[in-house]
């Protein structure tokens, strides 16, 4: 049972669907949750997301290319070594 904002939760659901070696942006993201003005909520939930890398927040990026954030241990450079295990160019 994921603990977490009722929106929280809905995001991490969506997250464990994107496929090993895929990205989404956090716009995409908001979209498929059907909340397609809440791009900086989603950003907010993979933010506080206990459940890295379980729930692959790893894989949501921003519209820009860039990482954006990664709530997990080693932060950051943490998100780049996941992406580039799952064989992602960034």
């Amino acid at each position: 049972m994921l603990s977490g904002t009722k929106f929280q939760v809905k995001v991490w659901k969506y997250l464990k669907t994107i496929p090993k070696g895929k990205v989404k942006t956090y716009k995409q993201v908001a979209i498929a949750i059907k909340s397609p003005k809440s791009a900086r909520a989603v950003a907010n939930a993979c933010a506080k997301n206990p459940y890295a890398p379980k729930i692959p927040c790893h894989r949501v990026i921003r519209s820009d290319g860039a990482l954006g954030g990664y709530s997990g241990r080693g932060g950051i450079k943490q998100k780049l070594k996941l992406l580039r295990s799952e064989k992602i160019k960034i």
